[in-house]
């Protein structure tokens, strides 16, 4: 018998406060008997959403149980599958939507401590931060905020996803994360400028463009790394901001890329490979197409993804064939 059993989730839910007692039992039986089940990840994730108030060490103990339960307990052990992440979000946001930035939190720590975890997930937790940015909804926001506008804050939370997925490996950024960063700068107001993000989105699409390119990509924490000079005052505004921007961020990572050679290609495929028996998921392979369609959707390039093709360009960071066609025509005509 498990000894979780025995824990009062029901009465601690009925009263809608977690007390240091109920952290400091739960903490003593949760592990007592190493084990997890599936019903009392449940009951916990219940517990969570049914009590407004919470001891400031409950965070701790639920996030640790939780990813305990989906990394370590769940097979594979040490990843986190389509199937078991499809599980947690369903769990979390049986409406579409996380009812708080403690939820997030747990869903990148389950990430990050995993080896590898589906797209699927990593998408999820982006696209919460999307819907906070773009329609100002969620848990994420607050019922007066103004939709279309990013801070600094909402940048290095979606860094701290993009980090997370990325893991120890030099994984590039895939089409699923660079569509999200795409819908959350299309939705931006143009006239009001967050460094931050500009860097950001710059750097991740030289990501992806250049890993679908035949470059070889460094880790994610040298590719999206901050600027800690970027600087927006001065009399410089719009795409000519951009465009300062721009030039510093990638001048900070140009040196990074490199081309792979055959057998490095060889390698990267088999570990596509793998990681979709691992986790269950199929990964989309037709990036080359999917951006320019993308860059197009919305009639034109925006100032970053001019800033973006003007920099490669002059820098003879040659892209895919087809990917440079369609740009360069989209980029003579902005």
């Amino acid at each position: 018998m498990s000894t979780l059993e025995s824990f009062p989730f029901e009465s601690i839910a009925n009263r809608g406060s977690i007390r240091e007692a109920d952290v400091q039992q739960l903490r003593r039986t949760v592990y007592e008997d190493g084990r997890i089940s599936p019903q009392e990840a449940e009951q916990l994730i219940a517990l969570n959403a049914a009590c407004p108030v919470q001891d400031q060490a409950w965070h701790d103990v639920f996030q640790e149980a939780l990813t305990d339960f989906m990394v370590h307990q769940a097979q594979p052990s040490g990843y986190v599958t389509l199937e078991n992440s499809r599980w947690l979000v369903s769990q979390l946001a049986p409406g579409g939507q996380l009812a708080s930035r403690r939820d997030l939190d747990l869903i990148v720590h389950i990430i990050d401590v995993a080896r590898w975890s589906p797209q699927y997930l990593v998408s999820f937790a982006i696209g919460q931060v999307r819907d906070a940015v773009c329609s100002a909804q969620g848990g994420l926001r607050s019922p007066e905020a103004t939709p279309g506008m990013i801070d600094d804050a909402d940048v290095e939370l979606v860094r701290s996803i993009i980090y997370a997925f990325g893991g120890d490996g030099n994984v590039s950024i895939t089409r699923s994360e660079a569509e999200l960063l795409c819908d959350i700068n299309d939705k931006l107001d143009p006239s009001s400028i967050n460094a931050a993000w500009t860097e950001l989105y710059v750097k991740a699409l030289a990501n992806f463009l250049l890993a679908n390119s035949g470059y070889k990509v460094p880790s994610r924490e040298q590719a999206l790394r901050s600027e800690a000079f970027l600087e927006t005052s001065g009399e410089a505004s719009g795409l000519s901001l951009v465009r300062s921007i721009t030039r510093i961020s990638l001048e900070d990572i140009n040196g990074l890329y490199s081309r792979q050679s055959r057998e490095e290609c060889t390698l990267e495929r088999l570990d596509r490979e793998y990681r979709e028996m691992v986790t269950g998921e199929q990964l989309t392979v037709d990036e080359a197409e999917w951006i320019t369609a993308r860059f197009a959707r919305d009639g034109g390039l925006s100032a970053p993804e001019i800033a973006l093709i003007e920099y490669l360009k002059e820098n003879a960071l040659a892209l895919d064939e087809k990917v440079s066609e369609v740009l360069d025509r989209q980029l003579n005509a902005a």
